[in-house]
């Protein structure tokens, strides 16, 4: 494996998004998806306008880039901003090398719509650029200019369209996920949507859009067009689950088989297989990690791609439960949250009907400083060996390159595990040792720093972090014992304990500001042999657990298992001497501390590790 970019050892996190290289647009910014030209550009295309998300003049727009995103061509209007609303964009590349654009059009121009009321007043939406009909145009020159002609695609009309308010006379819909080719024919997402209500969307469920001859005729208009699946429902929630299945991204597995993952309201992605290239599904589920524990995920688009390795990538978000499902008002509360983004990788392996994806553990991939701001509708390029994502916060769109070291370590958990040594300050083993113990406390870093280039010496983060390993073994589980512990005469410093709910605390004070968090309850156990790593990292302020191999998601006792400290903590330095079992009942194997916060996956790794 490559060398890790540790970031407790760089003032720029590459995970940041504010370093990634922004892609121009007009104000709002949506879907900036990428396909590469047969000229070797990177051609993108983003929903755009003045306004914001929704506005009147919204707008598809197209440029293109020889530097992996550096820089950009000037922008090509795929549509107007002074003609109807254009919106949700998604692009297709022949094997010819013509580029189909897809994407919402209201062209006819209706200015309002039918919904609930409340929330609308008098049931009157005004905004209306989730209707209208499914449309595309095609270049022939690299995306350099796009054809006149806009051609409509004819969707079947599904249950869905005829219990909306016009019983099926107009349709609501729209798009973000990647259309697709297989065995020569192109396949398009859509969602149908039901109605308006509170939430915007009070409905959805999924189709595919297959053309069998788009990618060969020289005329559009000829291309042949068939909605799937058969009948008349497309991919909703599993069996009891909530109205919402929206966003579906698809993959093509190395069996010809489909799998496809979407958002919903029930605190969980959903996902299923296709043995018939989308004529017929598997029963939907919600997604689980390899152990088969469910993942998490609010309303907000959780997307998978193939990568040219033949292994998988899944972006989403790491929280909610039925702490979204049961909340009183989930139509909204579910938007929330999208930051930080979270990353699993995925592997195929065999299953009862074909192949199948086996996801890892996760991964921060990227975030803001502040936890307000959402990043959310990314592509994923590959180049020359390297990888890059695309996102949007609705306001600037962002080019990141991706470590490819992090994406080694994270399709690495499926693999033999090794010992982890970079940054290692303290390997210490309790054999034939009495407690308690002293030991030199290992240097912990400043996680906030004076930046003498301003004027007024604010503070500037170091994004640095730290992780502490225990292996133990307690006779009973009694809050208070203290596993480790560096706190000064004054309180400062770091200490690892026993908490209130069968769970491990960290805690570390810096005098001014106490910061807490805990594993997921019922992680610790008496009488039972425990591995846990406390991961502290200074990028985006969240401490994590990983306990017996499993990364704490909160599972069904909390929303979120990571938690966030606070920007303004500087220290956990505390006293010089490292106390360890101070007062367990109980044997400690090992205490290990490494300068940096280790990924999820190398604290897998550093558990499972055996030396022989």
């Amino acid at each position: 494996m490559g060398s890790l970019m540790t970031v407790n050892a760089q003032s720029n996190d590459w995970r940041n998004i504010k370093n990634g290289t922004i892609i121009p647009d007009k104000s709002y910014s949506d879907q900036p998806y990428i396909v590469k030209t047969e000229d070797g550009a990177w051609l993108c295309v983003m929903t755009t306008g003045s306004g914001h998300e929704g506005a009147a003049g919204q707008q598809i727009i197209s440029q293109r880039s020889f530097d992996q995103g550096k820089t950009w061509e000037e922008i090509v209007e795929v549509e107007p901003d002074n003609g109807p609303e254009a919106s949700y964009a998604v692009l297709l590349k022949a094997p010819s090398g013509r580029i189909y654009v897809f994407y919402n059009h209201n062209t006819d121009n209706i200015r309002e719509v039918k919904g609930d009321d409340p929330p609308y007043k008098d049931g009157i939406v005004k905004r209306v650029d989730s209707q209208g009909y499914y449309v595309f145009k095609y270049s022939d020159d690299d995306g350099k200019s796009w054809s006149q002609k806009r051609y409509t695609i004819p969707v079947r009309e599904f249950e869905i369209d005829r219990n909306n308010p016009y019983k099926g006379d107009i349709r609501f819909f729209w798009n973000v996920g990647k259309a697709f080719a297989h065995e020569g024919s192109a396949f398009v997402p859509l969602t149908k949507v039901g109605g308006f209500g509170n939430g915007f969307f009070t409905s959805n469920e999924g189709v595919l859009l297959k053309s069998d001859n788009l990618l060969t005729v020289s005329d559009p208009a000829n291309a042949n067009w068939n909605t799937l699946p058969e009948g008349d429902i497309g991919l909703r929630t599993p069996e009891n689950g909530g109205p919402i299945a929206a966003e579906h991204s698809y993959s093509v597995l190395s069996d010809g088989s489909f799998f496809v993952v979407y958002r919903s309201l029930d605190g969980h992605p959903v996902y299923s297989y296709s043995r018939d290239q989308g004529k017929t599904w598997d029963k939907p589920q919600y997604m689980k990690f390899a152990d088969g524990r469910l993942m998490k995920n609010p309303r907000a688009a959780n997307f998978a791609w193939k990568c040219e390795n033949g292994k998988y990538l899944y972006w989403f978000h790491n929280h909610g439960g039925k702490f979204i499902r049961e909340h009183p008002n989930p139509g909204s509360i579910g938007y929330n949250d999208r930051n930080p983004v979270w990353m699993a990788g995925g592997v195929e392996v065999d299953g009862e009907g074909g192949k199948v994806i086996q996801w890892s553990q996760p991964e921060i991939l990227l975030y803001d400083d502040d936890p307000l701001v959402r990043m959310s509708y990314p592509d994923l390029m590959e180049e020359g060996g390297n990888y890059f994502i695309t996102e949007t916060q609705k306001d600037i769109a962002r080019v990141h390159q991706i470590d490819n070291a992090f994406l080694e370590r994270l399709w690495g958990q499926f693999e033999s595990p090794v010992r982890v040594r970079d940054g290692l300050l303290i390997n210490w083993s309790g054999q034939g040792k009495s407690l308690p113990q002293k030991l030199p406390a290992p240097a912990t870093p400043t996680f906030r720093v004076r930046d003498t280039n301003t004027a007024d010496y604010r503070g500037k983060s170091t994004n640095a972090g730290f992780t502490i390993e225990l292996g133990f073994l307690l006779h009973e589980i009694k809050e208070g014992q203290v596993l480790a512990d560096t706190r000064d005469a004054s309180g400062k410093g770091w200490w690892v304990s026993i908490s209130d709910k069968n769970n491990l605390a960290f805690k570390m004070n810096d005098g001014q500001t106490h910061v807490v968090w805990s594993s997921d309850p019922n992680t610790i156990q008496p009488n039972t042999q425990h591995q846990v790593s406390t991961l502290i990292d200074g990028g985006p302020n969240v401490i994590e657990f990983v306990t017996d191999g499993r990364f704490n998601d909160g599972g069904e006792h909390r929303q979120f298992g990571w938690g966030r400290f606070s920007p303004f903590f500087q220290s956990a330095a505390g006293s010089s001497t490292l106390l360890l079992g101070l007062n367990i009942n109980g044997e400690l194997n090992y205490f290990r501390c490494f300068d940096r916060a280790l990924m999820v996956s190398e604290a897998i790794s550093s558990q499972r590790f055996k030396e022989e």
